[in-house]
């Protein structure tokens, strides 16, 4: 069984053809859902673990170095911290690449850009785990 191709418009009928007729066969990426529920799960986490950092911030307020410095070692407070900047940071990653793929119109800077993206996060989530793991330590 062979599979028909439709013919080749001519330059005047592609200028005529409707947005839905020039995209019909390309096909999906499949991405769409997961990165659709990637950014609303990752939002959900973040609305829950700003809170408890919001929290445990209003808990010292006035509280001496020695006392803030003991609270950020505990285990379950740097836990925390980390899961608020890996959460942070993915969804971060996330909504600038929705951004770039719909307003960078240059095939060329869209790849730039969303490679610099990624570089840029991953940059700045390994510092915020640096300063993590060394409030945690000690230094």
């Amino acid at each position: 069984m062979s599979t028909r191709l439709p013919p080749t418009p001519s330059p005047t009928q592609a200028i005529l053809r409707t947005p839905l007729g020039r995209v019909r066969g390309l096909g999906s990426a499949k991405e769409g859902t997961d990165h659709f529920w990637k950014q609303r799960i990752t939002g959900v986490a973040n609305i829950m673990l700003v809170t408890a950092a919001i929290c445990i911030l209003v808990s010292l307020i006035g509280a001496d170095y020695a006392t803030v410095r003991k609270t950020l070692q505990k285990p379950a407070v740097a836990i925390l911290l980390l899961m608020l900047v890996l959460a942070g940071m993915m969804h971060m990653r996330l909504g600038m690449q929705t951004v770039i793929e719909d307003y960078v119109h240059s095939e060329g800077s869209k790849v730039v850009l969303l490679m610099l993206n990624t570089f840029f996060t991953i940059g700045i989530g390994l510092t915020c785990v640096f300063a993590v793991f060394k409030l945690s330590f000690g230094a």
